[in-house]
């Protein structure tokens, strides 16, 4: 690969690594990039590309959504704990301490969804490679009923597993990402196409994406997701399990979203086709302005400049 610079990717000054010893090349699953502080590093290159997840955390415009949640969430939290915040209030130091586990509900909400919803793409994951499932996960009761829908979801769909959290990047347009999952259905196929009104061939690979977040009644699964999906569609490469580095495989431009939860699953369309990673590309400026330029456009105040009087004082 040569030592350039790509559009949303960073790479090393040039100066000073000629006289440096030459790095031994990766080999095997080190060959794979692995997420660091938003960015994936290609093994053996001064190449890294920007983390999707990242792209749109910072370029996506959460909007009034999140504030009505984060009230929500706070507005429950001490309603079912009046008492205790009553009690707080009469002291000055039980106040603040209840001030701030008060502030920090939605956080902890948050916390507690990534968690479970981390733990649910690990149990999946071992299903797919047909690895042991981890004790500890296995043996949860909060994590059991996703399992149990996540097992009559690949039943019920007849469900073909291509791949599974694999790493995906396009060193063009500088990004990469790990997508939960590749699939093949025919009744996913069949279902798509009547939904659509369109051809969609029963060997169709689509991506997959697990949502765990939500209620099932509820909206739980937002348009970013197709905007995530879209980014993986159109990587350019992939990197296999074992290291090697692989053309991207075509994929349906429509993904599937698995929303899961303990109460059931829901299997929803995410178009993901050239238009939805055009608008990508764009919440991808967006990010790369949040994280960088906008922090410099804003300066100090200026001071008045003193007057010839002043100066000649």
């Amino acid at each position: 690969m040569t030592d350039t610079t790509v559009a949303g990717a960073t790479t090393a000054p040039a100066a000073g690594r000629r006289s440096r010893s030459k790095k031994q090349e990766p080999t095997g699953t080190d060959r794979i990039p692995q997420p660091s502080q938003g960015w994936y590093r290609v093994k053996g290159t001064n190449l890294k590309l920007r983390r999707v997840t990242t792209i749109l955390e910072q370029g996506c415009s959460k909007g009034d959504a999140l504030t009505f949640w984060a009230g929500n969430i706070t507005a429950d939290t001490a309603m079912n704990n009046l008492p205790y915040l009553v009690s707080s209030s009469l002291y000055p130091d039980k106040r603040t301490e209840a001030y701030d586990w008060l502030r920090r509900a939605h956080t902890r909400k948050k916390d507690e969804r990534k968690d479970v919803g981390s733990a649910v793409h690990r149990l999946i994951e071992a299903h797919v490679l047909g690895t042991p499932m981890p004790e500890e996960l296995l043996t949860n009761p909060e994590l059991a009923p996703f399992l149990d829908h996540f097992l009559r979801f690949v039943e019920e769909w007849q469900v073909t597993f291509e791949a599974s959290e694999m790493v995906v990047g396009n060193e063009e347009d500088g990004y990469a990402g790990t997508l939960d999952y590749l699939v093949r259905s025919p009744l996913i196929a069949a279902a798509l196409a009547a939904y659509f009104g369109c051809e969609v061939p029963a060997g169709s690979v689509f991506c997959g994406d697990t949502k765990t977040g939500g209620e099932l009644d509820i909206k739980g699964v937002y348009p970013e997701a197709s905007l995530q999906m879209a980014a993986y569609r159109k990587a350019r490469v992939a990197w296999l399990r074992d290291g090697t580095k692989v053309p991207m495989p075509d994929t349906f431009w429509s993904g599937v979203v698995l929303h899961l939860r303990p109460e059931g699953y829901r299997l929803i369309p995410a178009v993901a086709d050239d238009a939805v990673f055009a608008a990508f590309l764009t919440v991808k400026a967006n990010a790369e302005w949040t994280s960088g330029l906008a922090k410099t456009v804003i300066r100090p105040a200026l001071t008045l400049p003193a007057t010839t009087e002043e100066r000649a004082a």
